[in-house]
């Protein structure tokens, strides 16, 4: 049996007072601009890797309009090494738009926000919740497992229409009174639980506010909440990396293509076989020798990259065929690069 909606709203309001986060930084603020930056940044990334990322672009970029006026490639340097590029490029844009169309304030209701560059259902419903009281549900990861175990919600998620149904649950349970303080809490609090307490593995249903009201507790399987059959399919590549350096230690660096893996990134040239890469060397007037480091592994979210650095110095004037251009530390060290790539630089000797 189902408990009340509002049994369970209360419930998770009253935990949140007590026992829920209120540490990090972007929950002491109702400043859509703030919100929205964490929501973007802790899809799919841990709070603690997010933490520095965050004050570092809010002391760069301190609101939309700043945001919106900086270039594209200085907003990918600052995101570099959180990963999941296309969340900053998206970002750019949404500031950009709120900006064009909305005179630089973010849109109060979750259907106008819903529609901004990078900002989907649950994260729109985040920013109408914390920000303007909202009664609007989210659907992160942490509260989907809350969500479908507090209600014994079994169906398979890979399938939309179970996906849909989900959404009619949680936005059931919202609250319904004192919407002012109500709703910011209970959109922190289920969040909390799914972070604290209903975690994935060994949930720690004895400590549960809403222990004796949840399906999966009184089951005795929490851990097969939720259910989904679709798994993401893995796949693994080798790349071979060119890196051109001049004698005053600048890098060759091109612009990877606007889709795929490290889009829109400055890169050194990459290749899918040794070989290519070697004939690409080749090319260049030096009499230097291409000197390979040890190859090693990159993880994404469905590929393994298998990473092999070349390094081949060659002399002043010696351009690389290509759309590309040379970039000085100062200039490589600012500029938007993959994690693995930016590590590379700042390993190489200088000449």
């Amino acid at each position: 049996m189902k408990a009340p909606s509002e049994s369970v709203a209360t419930r998770v309001v009253r935990w949140q007072a007590s026992h829920g986060r209120t540490h990090l930084p972007w929950q002491q603020t109702r400043d859509p601009y703030k919100v929205w930056l964490s929501e973007i940044m802790l899809q799919q990334t841990q709070v603690a890797t997010v933490l520095g990322y965050y004050n570092r672009f809010l002391d760069r970029f301190p609101d939309v309009g700043a945001l919106a006026g900086a270039s594209l490639d200085s907003v990918l340097g600052l995101w570099s090494g959180l990963g999941y590029y296309s969340r900053a490029r998206n970002l750019h844009r949404c500031a950009q738009t709120v900006v064009a169309d909305y005179g630089g304030y973010f849109p109060s209701s979750v259907e106008l926000l819903a529609k901004l560059p990078g900002i989907g259902r649950s994260t729109a419903g985040a920013i109408a919740a914390f920000c303007f009281s909202e009664r609007a549900p989210i659907l992160d990861a942490n509260v989907r497992r809350v969500l479908t175990r507090v209600i014994g919600f079994d169906a398979d998620l890979a399938v939309a229409k179970n996906e849909r149904a989900l959404w009619e649950h949680a936005e059931a349970l919202l609250p319904v009174d004192d919407l002012a303080t109500a709703m910011p809490r209970y959109t922190q609090g289920m969040m909390d639980l799914g972070a604290t307490v209903c975690t994935p593995k060994a949930p720690q249903c004895l400590i549960c506010p809403l222990m004796g009201a949840c399906v999966a507790q009184r089951q005795g399987i929490p851990e097969q909440y939720p259910v989904r059959t679709r798994k993401l399919l893995r796949r693994a590549e080798s790349w071979w990396l060119l890196f051109v350096q001049r004698p005053d230690g600048a890098v060759w660096l091109e612009t990877r293509p606007s889709s795929g893996i490290w889009a829109g990134l400055q890169c050194v040239p990459a290749f899918r076989d040794r070989d290519a890469a070697v004939r690409a060397s080749t090319t260049l007037a030096t009499t230097a020798i291409l000197r390979e480091s040890p190859g090693f592994m990159h993880v994404l979210t469905h590929r393994d990259l298998h990473l092999h650095p070349l390094l081949l110095p060659v002399d002043e004037g010696c351009d690389p065929i290509g759309s590309g251009q040379w970039f000085s530390k100062s200039e490589w060290s600012t500029a938007g690069l993959p994690a693995p790539i930016r590590k590379i630089l700042d390993g190489l000797p200088s000449r």
